[in-house]
């Protein structure tokens, strides 16, 4: 980090060494160089290259000289130009067939899909991480019956591993649509200009190779392949797909993050994150816990459907063959997109797998509020039994509504006590029955087993951790 200047947080705070090594300027400039020599290794197949240029240039294909190129660029305002004139120069012998017949593109885009295919392929490994947590967490609670809440307000039990499963199953979909994301990114291909390869065609005129055969020669190195048809660049719509399966994955983690946050307050304490032994919450209140990881992450999801609104005005407006509106703003969303994923999957494993449970707390609000979730199993009853449903609705929430004065004045909650001793609810129930009906522990259906088929299907999806091999990146 150069503490002098401006520094991005995702240059030095945010996300994993690697992955931010990954879209470093040096590293780009490598593979810049990588393209060029994998393009000589095809052209010296047609005759057009000698084995003396080309192992000139792969000997300095390493050779980065960051600031030579930028003083060339200062005064050229060219940077892909800069740095041919600089390896160029390093490369005396084989400088002068660099970058034949190509253009800016067929360089940069290679490099870019590249770049971001790899770095998705490490996305989606960081989400197979997170799922693995969840799923271990949602097999342990599978059964722990918790208060559920809808409007904020408590509703029905549930358990807190069928809970833990609703954020699971969003982010199978995620993963689904980032793994789609990665298949659809193509690159341009080694074209030339506007995409027609025309001055491929002409330069390898009278070869035994065709430019088809050159460009596949070149992205086979990269593991790419490109479609039918480019122009001067990759689709740029393959952007928006990238980033909008960010947003996504963002919105899943940011959902999970805030219900963390709610559970965590002390109205409920249900739940909270992680808090170290020597961890401060505030500078001026000692005594504070504040969910600081969880407020992280959706302080940092904000970012990303922005970076796809700009990928989208990309896509929209790259006129023609190819405009530049959008080659300044890609320098910044497309691995500032990456890197914030990274470090909100980073935050939301370590939050999960370092989750609280204060199953005293989920028991006491359960004995408050639970009877009232109960009376709906009350109301079938009397109603499988020939009561008039409408009826018994209004009868049971009358007493409903007094249980819940009785709680705001400081009482223990007398539902079970209203409803039992209602006659109009006595003919159809035996009020011993009804007080067992209200206890919420009896009535989560089959939230258990649902939880336990989603923890399945997630072993089903991702490929397991193999022994031996330690743990990935992301999960380090």
């Amino acid at each position: 980090m150069n503490d002098t200047t401006y520094a991005s947080p995702f240059s030095w705070r945010y996300a994993h060494p690697s992955l931010r090594e990954l879209f470093s300027e040096r590293e780009r400039r490598k593979l810049w160089r990588a393209v060029w020599v994998a393009l000589a290794e095809a052209q010296q197949r047609a005759g057009l290259v000698s084995q003396a240029e080309l192992d000139d240039l792969r000997a300095h294909a390493e050779d980065i000289d960051l600031a030579a190129a930028l003083a060339i660029e200062r005064e050229i305002g060219h940077d892909l130009m800069a740095e041919i004139r600089v390896y160029a120069k390093q490369a005396t012998v084989g400088g002068g067939k660099l970058h034949l017949g190509a253009t800016s593109m067929d360089i940069e885009d290679t490099v870019e899909t590249f770049r971001l295919r790899l770095a998705l392929g490490r996305i989606i490994d960081a989400v197979d991480v997170l799922l693995r947590a969840f799923a271990e967490r949602i097999e342990q609670h599978a059964d722990l019956v918790c208060m559920g809440y809808t409007h904020l307000q408590p509703a029905e039990p549930t358990t807190l591993g069928y809970r833990l499963a609703v954020y699971a199953q969003d982010l199978l979909i995620d993963r689904a649509m980032l793994a789609a994301a990665r298949e659809q990114m193509t690159a341009k291909g080694i074209r030339g200009a506007v995409g027609t390869s025309a001055s491929y065609v002409r330069l390898l005129d009278g070869s035994s190779r065709t430019s088809e055969e050159q460009e596949n020669d070149v992205l086979e190195k990269f593991g790419a392949h490109a479609r039918d048809v480019a122009t001067q660049t990759y689709p740029r719509k393959l952007d928006y797909l990238l980033l909008s399966s960010l947003a996504g994955l963002g919105a899943s983690l940011s959902k999970f993050a805030f219900d963390v946050r709610i559970l965590a307050s002390p109205g409920f304490g249900d739940i909270a994150e992680p808090f170290g032994a020597k961890q401060v919450g505030s500078s001026a209140m000692p005594f504070k816990r504040n969910p600081v990881m969880a407020e992280r992450i959706d302080s940092l999801a904000r970012l990303l459907p922005a970076y796809a609104d700009v990928a989208w005005q990309n896509a929209a407006t790259n006129l023609l063959e190819r405009t530049l509106d959008d080659s300044a703003n890609r320098r910044t969303i497309l691995p500032e997109a990456l890197l914030c994923s990274d470090e909100i999957l980073a935050l939301a494993t370590k939050v999960v797998r370092g989750l609280r449970v204060d199953e005293r707390r989920i028991a006491e609000t359960l004995r408050v509020y639970g009877p009232f979730a109960g009376s709906e199993a009350v109301l079938i009853e009397a109603a499988k039994r020939g009561g008039n449903r409408q009826e018994l609705h209004e009868v049971i929430r009358e007493s409903a509504m007094r249980a819940y004065e009785a709680l705001g004045a400081g009482e223990t909650n007398p539902l079970a006590r209203l409803l039992a001793d209602d006659e109009r609810i006595a003919q159809w129930v035996d009020p011993a029955e009804v007080r067992q009906l209200l206890d919420p522990s009896g009535h989560i259906g089959d939230a258990p087993e649902r939880a336990r088929r989603l923890v399945q299907r997630i072993k089903d999806t991702i490929p397991p951790v193999e022994d031996g091999h330690g743990p990935s990146a992301a999960e380090s």
